[in-house]
């Protein structure tokens, strides 16, 4: 059976990495792959040039003659769509072309259409979607109450490459170092980042790191300076290496207005750089309060502080939120264990396509 795994373009960012993981790692005897997206910096890190499609980033007719050239060459039966612009495209294919095209679907974020439509949003993942993968159970919760059949849906968490991923040495750096690493965009709520290292700046030990890029950089900059905090808050810009910014972090902070299940969460677990985090979306299915990291429960810089501050102050508390966090990783959100259930979902297609085309064949 032959696959096709879509997403929009190859930037820095958790659908776009979560694409280019499954295509270095996904191998089958019985299914063979090829992989579509808008070209970006990440295209360097594809293993399967040869079996890729380069779609853009302005054309939608053009993406479907791409995609409909492709699939009628490659006789593709299953399409895995990364964002809901790429399931559009399978769904369009599957409607016009009559072609006997299964859909599959993981969700990475809260979509337009299923807040200002979600009927039409239910209908079409219940009408065309053969499964859905949702990288937190906190989603799939979501799209059930949304009216989305059940039995569709498949939970299968982000996964980290424990190897490019390892459990750092322990020691602790003088200056504190507290980062962000996310997207500068006015979900990810920089501006309460900021807050926190405002009301820790006389906290002589602490200094605080942003990684990213996105539309908010120069309001952040400006805030920054409003604030009189350059010496204290630094903007590092693109992280191109987030294994590295994360390890030279003394602890990572999350304090997204809304999330899913950020890759940056399980990652910074992963090498032992405990994580403060706003309790939001199933962020919880990994941070346990105490055991794995902290959870706040709410938007407020003093919370944060308070948890930061008991963190260093406690060595016994921190070694144990290491460990525990790693064992945590280890256990359930490991590479090997996203890259085999994914393949599961598709080996369930095939066998249910088997079976049909055997009815079918007997009726005949």
């Amino acid at each position: 059976m032959n696959v096709l795994l879509l997403t929009d373009k190859l930037i820095v960012g958790g659908a776009e990495t979560y694409f280019c993981k499954l295509e270095n790692h996904l191998a089958h005897r019985n299914l063979t792959f090829y992989y579509g997206a808008a070209e970006g910096e990440l295209q360097s890190r594809l293993l399967h040039q040869d079996k890729f499609v380069k779609l853009t980033r302005h054309s939608h007719r053009r993406n479907y003659r791409t995609l409909s050239r492709f699939i009628k060459k490659h006789a593709i039966k299953v399409i895995h769509a990364n964002s809901l612009r790429m399931l559009g495209y399978g769904i369009l294919l599957k409607h016009f072309c009559k072609w006997d095209i299964q859909l599959v679907y993981t969700k990475h974020n809260v979509t337009i259409l299923e807040k200002k439509m979600p009927f039409l949003f239910t209908k079409l993942l219940n009408t065309y979607v053969k499964r859905i993968i949702t990288v937190s159970q906190f989603e799939r919760d979501s799209l059930v109450m949304l009216g989305v059949n059940p039995q569709r849906i498949q939970t299968i968490h982000n996964g980290v490459d424990l190897q490019q991923f390892p459990l750092k040495k322990a020691g602790q750096a003088s200056p504190i170092h507290v980062g962000i690493l996310a997207r500068l965009s006015d979900e990810k709520n920089h501006e309460l980042f900021i807050e926190i290292a405002e009301k820790m700046k006389d906290d002589k030990p602490f200094r605080f790191f942003i990684g990213g890029d996105g539309p908010e950089k120069d309001h952040l900059q400006q805030l920054i300076t409003h604030k009189r905090l350059d010496d204290h808050v630094v903007m590092c810009g693109e992280i191109k290496d987030p294994e590295a910014f994360i390890k030279d972090m003394d602890v990572m902070l999350v304090t997204s207005k809304r999330e899913v299940f950020p890759m940056v969460v399980i990652e910074s677990m992963a090498v032992g750089t405990p994580v403060v985090s706003i309790d939001r979306g199933g962020i919880k299915e990994a941070v346990r309060d105490g055991v794995t990291g902290h959870l706040i429960p709410r938007h407020s810089a003093d919370l944060f502080k308070e948890k930061i501050t008991q963190l260093f102050s406690n060595p016994r508390l921190q070694s144990h939120i290491v460990k525990n966090s790693r064992e945590r990783v280890e256990q359930d959100f490991s590479l090997d264990q996203m890259v085999k259930k994914t393949l599961q979902e598709y080996l369930f297609i095939a066998e249910e396509t088997k079976k049909i085309s055997s009815v079918v064949l007997n009726k005949e």
